[in-house]
């Protein structure tokens, strides 16, 4: 399929072509919730933890003797109804990390571009090159580009001049094509890629 081509300053240019294969599928939402799950459940921690009754210091006397004093009976200053007491059912550490085949992650990353760019949410710029780090040209690049929502540009590689410049604008977040994931492609708005994030994309996802 072929799309616009942009250049920085945010002109049209030619046309480019994508690959069908990656950018023009039928998108399987279903993989694609189920990869965003994984993402989400394998970034947490799981380190939250809560002490039992029998994990608390103390306790072990018995608070009063078992009949004869009018009070309910009791075994330990630490259940779980007494003030400084364990808790119960709390939660303890564990792993939430979820397993999932490469080719569900990389039919789920097909679906996210070609919903993206069945949506009119994908511009491709022939270049981005800065000779130094301006916020100012990155922000009237993606004005000219109609972009006036959130927006992911990605690189084809490392490129410290167009990161520093967007990350001082918000809802804007740069990010290498080969670290391309579901979670940034379904949160943000728009995508902008040069010619070399695409080849790079390409490279990695075509069969």
């Amino acid at each position: 399929m072929q799309v616009p081509l942009y250049n920085q300053a945010g002109q049209e240019v030619g046309k480019t072509e994508l690959r069908d294969d990656i950018f023009a599928v039928e998108p399987n939402t279903s993989v694609m919730h189920q990869a965003l799950i994984r993402q989400l459940a394998n970034a947490r921690q799981g380190t939250s933890a809560t002490k039992s009754r029998g994990e608390g210091a103390g306790g072990g006397a018995k608070p009063w003797r078992q009949k004869g004093t009018g009070r309910a009976r009791q075994g330990s200053t630490r259940a779980p109804h007494w003030r400084h007491g364990g808790v119960a059912f709390g939660p303890t550490p564990r792993k939430y990390t979820q397993r999932m085949p490469k080719e569900m992650r990389r039919l789920a990353l097909r679906s996210a571009l070609s919903s993206k760019v069945a949506e009119g949410q994908v511009r491709v710029v022939d270049d981005l090159k800065l000779d130094a780090p301006k916020t100012r040209e990155i922000e009237s690049m993606l004005g000219s580009l109609s972009i006036q929502t959130s927006a992911l540009i990605l690189l084809g590689e490392a490129n410290p001049m167009i990161q520093k410049s967007a990350s001082n604008i918000a809802d804007v977040k740069t990010l290498r094509a080969q670290y391309l994931n579901v979670r940034d492609l379904l949160g943000y708005d728009m995508l902008v890629m040069p010619l070399g994030a695409v080849k790079a994309i390409e490279g990695y996802l075509g069969k």
